[in-house]
């Protein structure tokens, strides 16, 4: 199984980027290095969505994680996967944790991926991942 950013909302990042990237155009110079800084961000961030597909896939070795440096294999056997669910400010937010450290002098990996990030609820992606374990 695979898990990646959605399409559309990458999409609308790369418009929303490109939209303000024109209206640049229009403004002062202080407006122009604001927003111009805003349209850098959402298209670094549709570009980044684009090349980093699939985010996460699951396959009977394990769990490969794609990140810009690279493909991180994270073996079934030290995979230990929780939801991290947190509220700070009057918000809510869960992150799906995939840690490969025995204890706590190992380093190991350490991935945490958001709902935007894998185009799904984290805790849908947790029991996905927790049926697909062998053993």
């Amino acid at each position: 199984m695979e898990w990646s950013p959605r399409t559309r909302e990458s999409a609308v990042l790369a418009v929303t980027g490109l939209l303000l990237g024109l209206a640049t155009v229009f403004l002062d110079p202080l407006g122009r290095v604001l927003v111009g800084a805003a349209a850098v961000l959402l298209l670094a961030l549709a570009a980044r969505d684009r090349l980093l597909r699939p985010r996460l896939a699951a396959g009977p070795a394990g769990v490969a994680v794609r990140r810009l440096g690279g493909v991180a294999e994270l073996p079934w056997g030290r995979l230990q996967v929780r939801v991290r669910d947190t509220r700070r400010w009057g918000l809510r937010s869960r992150l799906l944790e995939l840690d490969t450290a025995a204890g706590p002098d190992d380093d190991g990996d350490l991935v945490l991926l958001g709902r935007r990030d894998l185009g799904a609820d984290p805790g849908d992606v947790a029991r996905a991942l927790t049926d697909l374990r062998p053993g």
